[in-house]
């Protein structure tokens, strides 16, 4: 092929919407938390918490990447019996990691909300 001839390079693949998901959950430092809504905005999907919810389910388990660190923009896990005991999972990993949460899955989120300054391998698409 000469040089700098791009037409029979392989096309790039880009990454699933869950891929980009579980991207950028994977940077949620420990003891700290994110929104639904929050990582939807950092992959450039705006009004897609539920769907982030949704990659985050689809996830299987055991797994390092850190679902149970996001949770609803109104500061509370989001409790279902469609869930089906992963609630009450996430608040016992939520609280191993220092953040208090109670019965009905009500955290302090402003305390621990994560603040990403960047986010490495985000797109925007």
């Amino acid at each position: 092929m000469p040089k700098g001839d791009q037409s029979l390079a392989p096309p790039l693949v880009q990454p699933t919407f869950d891929q980009r998901v579980w991207s950028v959950v994977e940077q949620i430092p420990h003891g700290r938390l994110a929104t639904y809504g929050q990582i939807a905005d950092l992959i450039g999907a705006w009004g897609c918490a539920r769907q982030v919810g949704w990659a985050l389910r689809r996830l299987q388990l055991p797994t390092d990447v850190p679902w149970h660190r996001v949770v609803n923009a109104k500061g509370q896990i989001s409790m279902s019996p469609s869930r089906e005991g992963s609630d009450w999972m996430q608040r016992h990993l939520l609280i191993t990691e220092g953040i208090p949460v109670d019965q009905e899955g009500r955290l302090p989120l402003k305390r621990f909300l994560w603040r990403p300054v960047a986010i490495s391998g985000a797109s925007s698409q």
